[in-house]
């Protein structure tokens, strides 16, 4: 039997190393983005592009949080913290009435166990003329408020959910963001 060749050997170091590589990648990755915060400070004096041209302002004291927030051009989902309240907006294309896009929403929130929407819906407009609805529901210990929006093929889906103090605290500042919503053409 011979020794091990030369090239064996590089084959060899080439395979350990594209092993240490992966692992690294493997461990490393994750070690440094839980290293990472997932909230970022955002403006609230500055309009935050969600997507498919819609902006937001933030309310003060609000948090972003990255792991929710997934911009981009034709549809996006951004996702704010005040404290322990979320307050989430998305942005898809849709070809319904406002109507349709408010029942959707509704049968989405009460499919999940001991939520179930509450009082009557109402209308909402933002102050750039964009009209929607607006409702709130509940779960033991929890509220949620919801709005939605339809504007040149756009739906626009707000929800809000948090302990029931915590959200009564938040609620004035976050009506007064949603409303701040606009929409732009987004080619």
């Amino acid at each position: 039997m011979s020794g091990v060749t030369r090239r064996q050997l590089t084959n060899l170091l080439g395979a350990l190393a594209v092993a240490g590589v992966l692992a690294g990648l493997t461990f490393g990755l994750p070690a440094i983005d839980d290293a990472l915060p997932a909230g970022r400070p955002v403006r609230a004096d500055e309009p935050y592009p969600i997507g498919a041209g819609v902006t937001v302002e933030p309310p003060h004291g609000a948090v972003l949080d990255v792991t929710g927030t997934r911009p981009g051009n034709n549809q996006g989902s951004v996702l704010f913290r005040l404290g322990l309240v979320r307050y989430s907006i998305v942005v898809r294309p849709f070809d319904g009435t406002v109507a349709a896009a408010a029942i959707g929403l509704q049968q989405r929130i009460t499919q999940t166990a001991g939520y179930q929407v509450t009082g009557a819906q109402l209308t909402i407009t933002t102050h750039s003329g964009i009209a929607g609805l607006q409702g709130a529901y509940a779960a033991p210990g929890r509220g949620g408020r919801y709005a939605v929006f339809v504007s040149d093929g756009y739906l626009i889906e707000v929800t809000v959910s948090g302990a029931d103090l915590d959200l009564g605290r938040t609620l004035p500042a976050i009506e007064a963001s949603t409303r701040t919503l606009t929409a732009a053409d987004p080619a």
